[in-house]
């Protein structure tokens, strides 16, 4: 079967109720299909109303009566708030494989009226409540999904023409009290999450999402060998000089045993002032070629800018307190060390492979968002690329 792109929008609900990691570790864990790319959009009146119209459809598994409940859904709740006019946040994901629509459709589920199962998402996060008259009195699909290829195909052409003026690193879609000063910072979920189909991603939005913070950025990231050294250009210096101490007495032991006779501490101090530049530099590259697929000295260096081999998911988070709030869920560097709860204890394995990142603090978070570029338009290219230009 032909490759297929579909899509899934987290309403405005599903993500204000924070109940995106969850949502994200079904889909991708349920379907097996390649995240090929994500967005954030705060959708105009332009966008909701193009996209509404393309509901109602003798097409669809649905009949008329959901779908009108969909359409309307949508012109209330995910056009800009009327009162306010302030623009609601959605979550756009992409999926590509082969029946890529029918998977991402089995999972999502079909709007059902008081269904008290949990096997799909609308299931579990929906709900659709109806009176003893059998009239609508709550209705909350929790997100959104095409039932058919056609549907999927002339959707996303709409969403890709305004994924420019609509989506990328929101501006003004949160509400704070007076006072309040937010902060934004900057995540990755690193590679090892993404090395089969598995819900640890969406798990650790899950954990993220106890600090109350907003998303207001998603990027499905290829770091390349040349940001990668720029990302983690500030710790190469730190490997170089500040690991003295570990390199002699690793080489103090090693050659201890090789030859058979104790060395002595101004020889093993020595030894760790010779090797350690050489030390850290293989370290950075290790680091380079985890997070890029590829180690600076393996790569052509006009290579260096191609997109890598690895996959990460970058996401911005804003808020009050940010920077703290991320670091203090995620927990530090060393899994071993890291509390109970944490992500990296959770999720994490050693200093590298330790789930995931987060900026140390708000000067940091700009110079890496500098770097990845979370509000980069990749959804758009990866739309034109499959179905070409609208």
């Amino acid at each position: 079967m032909a490759e297929q792109l579909a899509y899934v929008i987290i309403t405005p609900y599903s993500l204000y109720k924070s109940r995106t990691g969850g949502i994200i570790a079904r889909l991708i864990s349920r379907t097996g299909l390649d995240l090929a790319a994500a967005r954030m959009f705060a959708p105009s009146e332009a966008l909701a109303r193009e996209y509404a119209d393309t509901v109602v459809n003798s097409g669809g598994p649905q009949d008329r009566r959901i779908q009108e409940l969909i359409r309307d859904y949508i012109l209330q709740n995910l056009a800009p708030d009327p009162k306010t006019k302030r623009r609601r946040r959605v979550m756009m994901l992409l999926f590509r494989g082969e029946d890529a629509v029918r998977k991402v459709r089995a999972v999502v589920g079909n709007a059902i009226p008081n269904r008290r199962g949990g096997e799909t998402i609308r299931d579990t996060y929906g709900d659709f409540i109806l009176d003893d008259n059998e009239q609508v009195r709550y209705f909350e699909p929790a997100v959104l999904a095409a039932a058919t290829n056609e549907e999927a195909a002339t959707r996303l052409k709409i969403w890709a023409r305004f994924s420019e003026t609509d989506g990328g690193l929101l501006e003004d879609v949160i509400a704070y009290q007076p006072g309040e000063s937010p902060q934004r910072t900057l995540v990755l979920i690193k590679p090892e999450n993404f090395r089969f189909p598995t819900g640890r991603p969406g798990n650790m939005v899950d954990f993220f999402s106890r600090t109350g913070l907003y998303i207001v950025a998603i990027k499905v990231l290829r770091m390349s060998v040349a940001d990668a050294m720029e990302f983690y250009g500030p710790v190469r210096e730190v490997l170089r000089t500040k690991l003295k101490d570990l390199v002699a007495g690793r080489a103090k032991a090693a050659l201890e045993k090789e030859f058979g006779f104790p060395l002595d501490h101004e020889l093993a101090t020595r030894l760790g002032d010779l090797l350690s530049p050489a030390f850290g530099d293989n370290q950075f590259e290790n680091i380079v070629r985890f997070m890029s697929g590829r180690a600076p000295s393996e790569c052509d260096p006009g290579l260096r800018s191609q997109p890598g081999t690895e996959k990460c998911i970058a996401l911005v988070y804003e808020g009050p307190n940010a920077v703290a709030k991320i670091r203090d869920v995620l927990g530090p560097t060393d899994p071993s060390k890291a509390p109970p709860g944490s992500i990296r204890r959770e999720f994490g394995s050693n200093v590298m492979v330790n789930a995931a990142h987060a900026s140390d603090s708000v000067e940091n978070a700009r110079r890496e968002m500098a770097i990845v570029k979370p509000g980069e338009n990749h959804f758009g290219r990866v739309v034109e690329a499959f179905f070409g230009k609208p």
